[in-house]
């Protein structure tokens, strides 16, 4: 997947063969067995309703967008250093 095509935080999305739909909290997570996804997620409109709420998946699982999170100067900066790192490791 192509760095600059993630998501922002707070993107509302539907997963393929979801019923609630999730919104993106963190971009380019490793789970504990050291898997890298791109998206972190909690169940929505609920939030964070703890470690059993929170879904890893990628840019394919990816079935709708509702809403596309905030984006900025801040976060177009973020996105070059990330997709640097991941082009250079």
């Amino acid at each position: 997947m192509d760095i600059k095509e993630l998501l922002p935080i707070g993107s509302v999305v539907l997963l393929k063969g979801g019923e609630k739909k999730v919104m993106i909290t963190g971009v380019m997570q490793t789970n504990e067995d050291g898997k890298e996804y791109d998206y972190l997620s909690v169940i929505y409109p609920e939030g964070n309703i703890g470690k059993e709420g929170n879904f890893l998946f990628y840019h394919s699982d990816i079935e709708e967008v509702f809403f596309r999170g905030f984006q900025d100067e801040e976060r177009e900066a973020f996105i070059e250093r990330l997709d640097s790192f991941y082009k250079n490791r």
